[in-house]
C-alpha cells in the first residue's frame, strides 16, 4: 500500500499498530488512514472508536480480507469512508482515496 500511495503523489507514513498509531506525536498531520480490521492489538474498528473520541480525524478507509456484512456495518456507521475487500480493486482505492483527500 505504500508504494501504491506514493506512486499517487501522496506522502505515506506507516504503522506497525494501532497503538503505535496512537502514540504518534502529530495525528493532525495525517490526512487520510487506510486500515485494516484484523490488527495485532486493537482492530481497526477499535482504532476507528479511538478516533471517533475526538472531534477531528481524518477519513478512513478499510481495507480487509474479513468482509462480513456485520463488520462493514460497523465500520460505515462509525464514519468510514470506504470499506473495501481484498484483493484489493486499485482503482477504486485510487479514486476512494482522492475523494477522501478533496482531489
Amino acid at each position: 500500500m505504500d508504494d501504491l500511495v506514493k506512486s499517487c503523489g501522496y506522502e505515506s507514513q506507516l504503522f506497525a499498530s494501532a497503538e503505535e498509531f496512537l502514540a504518534f506525536e502529530q495525528p493532525s498531520t495525517i490526512d487520510c488512514m487506510l486500515i485494516d480490521v484484523k490488527m495485532p492489538g486493537l482492530s481497526g474498528i477499535e482504532l476507528q472508536a479511538e478516533l471517533n473520541k475526538h472531534s477531528k480525524h481524518p477519513p478512513v478507509i478499510f481495507i480487509t480480507s474479513h468482509k462480513d456484512e456485520r463488520t462493514r456495518r460497523t465500520a460505515m456507521s462509525g464514519g468510514a469512508f470506504a470499506f473495501l475487500g481484498k484483493p484489493v480493486d486499485i482503482e477504486k482505492l485510487i479514486g476512494y482515496l482522492e475523494s477522501a483527500l478533496g482531489h
